[in-house]
């Protein structure tokens, strides 16, 4: 089947909607404060451009600092985890209620630990807690999915428990690991908007606090390209995921070896 469906069919879908959503609003005579035309949304780009670029390069410099921690945390715990029982029986009820407690409550408590003159340390902690458990989970069930009998068989062979971990468990897991990071990453990007929500962001600004802010001052068309900001966002973190599970995978794993049917 040819390829060119796959991309022009979403978009003429795309273009669509968007003649549709301008068509629309015209013809009901929607209130701009309602909502906003493809059109003004466009223009708000342009004349909000020194409020909306730097609101987004702060936004994903927290989203990429909360993502890597998040990676770095979640692998890591999970492969102490995977070496101890009683580590993982001391520790991972901790990182559950992490995962179950909303940011909403904790916000206030973070803001007084870490300081309001800290808020970004504030934003980074909270997308950080949203983030990590995927990675964290979908690591202990890569490494916990290590063909056991291999692993009696290196151990019968004197394989050190290193050995055992870096040779066979990690590169098991990393299918685990990549699909955890690809949910982690789009995670990361909810939980700084949604600090940014409850917690602000100092002196700096970021993409959910110009949403806040556009809509108290009533400009829709702002708040909507701040979103559309967002969403491009989102879509080019999920893009860079799937490429580097593509490059790491593609040459060994089922799940991205190309077939012909």
């Amino acid at each position: 089947m040819k390829t060119w469906p796959r991309y022009v069919v979403p978009a003429l879908v795309f273009v669509a909607a968007l003649a549709f959503w301008e068509w629309r609003v015209h013809a009901l005579g929607i209130s701009p404060l309602v909502l906003a035309t493809p059109n003004e949304i466009w223009a708000a780009f342009f004349e909000h451009a020194d409020i909306l670029l730097p609101a987004l390069l702060f936004t994903v410099r927290i989203t990429a600092f909360a993502f890597v921690l998040a990676t770095v945390a979640g692998v890591g715990l999970a492969v102490l985890f995977s070496q101890s029982r009683l580590i993982e029986y001391a520790l991972y009820p901790f990182a559950v209620v992490l995962q179950v407690t909303p940011v909403v409550a904790i916000a206030p408590l973070l803001l007084i630990w870490i300081g309001y003159d800290n808020v970004t340390e504030v934003l980074v902690v909270l997308a950080w807690i949203i983030a990590f458990f995927t990675v964290l989970s979908n690591t202990i069930t890569g490494l916990r999915s290590a063909d056991h009998n291999l692993i009696d068989l290196m151990k019968l062979y004197g394989a050190s428990r290193w050995q055992v971990l870096w040779r066979l468990q990690l590169p098991g897991a990393l299918p685990y690991i990549l699909t955890g990071m690809k949910i982690s990453g789009g995670l990361a990007l909810i939980g700084a908007v949604t600090a940014e929500f409850v917690a602000g962001s100092g002196t700096d600004l970021g993409l959910g606090w110009v949403i806040t802010l556009a809509n108290r001052n009533l400009d829709t068309a702002q708040e909507f390209a701040a979103l559309a900001l967002l969403s491009i966002l989102g879509i080019a973190i999920l893009f860079a995921m799937t490429a580097l599970e593509w490059a790491l995978l593609h040459r060994w794993h089922e799940s991205a070896v190309k077939r012909e049917n």
